[in-house]
């Protein structure tokens, strides 16, 4: 007793520090395992059954193409604008994008943005050109989960879907967070490959709606609360000046990029779709049942002869590295392209993995290691020839059991086809893994060697994580 007294104040410490910790952790130390009324669901035989009809799509492959069609997009809005983010912050971008969406809200169109609190708490608070949109009457922004330090057990509970859609008649989905460094091609210290798809259907019976009802069941939970929308704070000096700023971007953007604001024809650049299925995650904030994982595992047994996979890193427990492994030995040709510990940009995960490449290796997919230069952040997926799958999952334990997550399952061989064609020219960039040990090297590839340091620091990381993987 007399110890705590003459220490009060490190115990204290100590006791808040556990508080935090364990309450962040505890939530999640145990995968839930998949339910039979899971597995019913999925039939891949069965599985396009009653989709909409009448869809056509289009890969969106870079930064500039993301960034085109955003703007396109909003300005053609009649009735609604939906935007959902796991991360948004300032930008020349984010202005871009908001300038418009600004205009569509003054000419009297219904915005509804749903963000992370995360990425709110980290990024948004206490900058005015959010303000600038949150204060407007046509405009709701809501967060996802708002960040409360004192109830750590909800910290962890995050929100990674993307995607926008327009009124009734278009969508786009990915992996794409909104800001510089995946959007546009602002001149940035670093950026990201990524990729997503957009869906068109100028009728009333498209796959929109299904990711309509995914939204209203977020957008309508207890855990979202609305962000800034006080009235009296769009009288704020710095909230005026901003919404002029965003007024007079939104002028400059009309000038120097007329054809954005033209009529533009989607079927021309799109190809038919024969069915689309939306594939989500619980949307729930603690522990979840692997679903996307779980789903898109069992689509790639039903292969008959190719899968060619591509996630930034790939963190598994024992039971991915069986779905996997049960995918490789039913199906002729899978081949799995990562990011290199070299090329990645998530530390964490490159850390974990050069703990456990050797049984990444052993699930017996062709293992390629991406070097490009520019870390790869697209999650994607080629099924044979006519189905392809694009989304915000990685193959890591978080996005299996923490995160809400989705992947659009598109079967349409055009679409696969111009999916496979982006793949197949990041694949050239790559170093094809022959063992945990061994390369083989393309000759025009330079591969940039780890420090020593740095890779001492990442095997350091990679262990100290070892018992709290299922965060990663």
């Amino acid at each position: 007793m007399d110890f705590f007294k003459k220490h009060r104040f490190g115990c204290l410490i100590i006791a808040a520090v556990l508080y935090l910790f364990v309450g962040a952790m505890a939530p999640f130390a145990i995968y839930p395992e998949i339910s039979e009324q899971t597995k019913a669901m999925v039939s891949t035989e069965h599985f396009f059954e009653n989709t909409a009809s009448g869809d056509r799509a289009m890969i969106l492959e870079t930064g500039q193409s993301a960034w085109e069609e955003r703007i396109r997009l909003i300005d053609k809005a009649e009735k609604r604008i939906v935007l959902t983010t796991f991360d948004m912050r300032e930008g020349q971008s984010t202005e871009d994008v908001l300038s418009v969406i600004l205009h569509k809200a003054d000419e009297g169109v219904s915005v509804k943005i749903l963000i992370d609190g995360i990425s709110v708490f980290l990024r948004m608070e206490g900058r005015p050109v959010f303000y600038a949109l949150s204060t407007h009457p046509n405009v709701e922004i809501k967060i996802y989960n708002p960040v409360n330090i004192l109830l750590p057990w909800r910290l962890q509970g995050r929100m990674h879907d993307k995607y926008m859609m327009v009124d009734e008649k278009a969508y786009l989905l990915g992996g794409r967070n909104s800001f510089d460094y995946f959007i546009g091609n602002y001149e940035t210290e670093n950026n990201s490959l990524d990729r997503e798809v957009l869906v068109y259907n100028p009728g009333s019976n498209g796959s929109i709606k299904q990711l309509e009802t995914y939204f209203d069941s977020v957008w309508y939970m207890g855990i979202c609360r609305l962000f800034h929308d006080d009235s009296r704070l769009a009288a704020h000096p710095r909230v005026v000046e901003q919404r002029k700023i965003l007024e007079e971007r939104y002028t400059c953007l009309r000038e120097n990029h007329p054809e954005l604001f033209e009529d533009y024809d989607y079927a021309e650049v799109t190809c038919p779709v024969d069915g689309v299925k939306l594939v989500t995650n619980p949307t729930g904030i603690y522990a979840k049942e692997p679903v996307v994982f779980y789903i898109i595992s069992e689509l790639m047994k039903g292969a008959g002869e190719r899968v060619d996979l591509h996630t930034p890193y790939i963190v598994c427990n024992d039971y991915m590295y069986e779905k996997l492994a049960e995918v490789a030995d039913d199906v002729q040709n899978p081949r799995m392209v990562i990011n290199s510990v070299e090329n990645g940009d998530n530390i964490v995960a490159s850390s974990d993995y050069l703990w456990n490449k050797p049984s990444v290796i052993d699930i017996g997919f062709d293992l390629y290691e991406y070097d490009g230069g520019t870390s790869t952040h697209g999650k994607s997926i080629v099924i044979d020839d006519d189905i392809a799958i694009v989304g915000s999952y990685n193959f890591d334990l978080r996005s299996s059991y923490m995160d809400t997550e989705m992947m659009l399952v598109v079967k349409s061989p055009g679409l696969a086809a111009e999916l496979q064609s982006n793949m197949d020219i990041l694949e050239r960039d790559c170093r094809h893994v022959v063992d945990a040990e061994k390369d083989e090297v393309p000759e025009h590839l330079n591969v940039t060697e780890l420090p020593v340091g740095q890779y001492m620091i990442m095997r350091l990381i990679g262990l100290v994580l070892k018992p709290f993987r299922f965060v990663i």
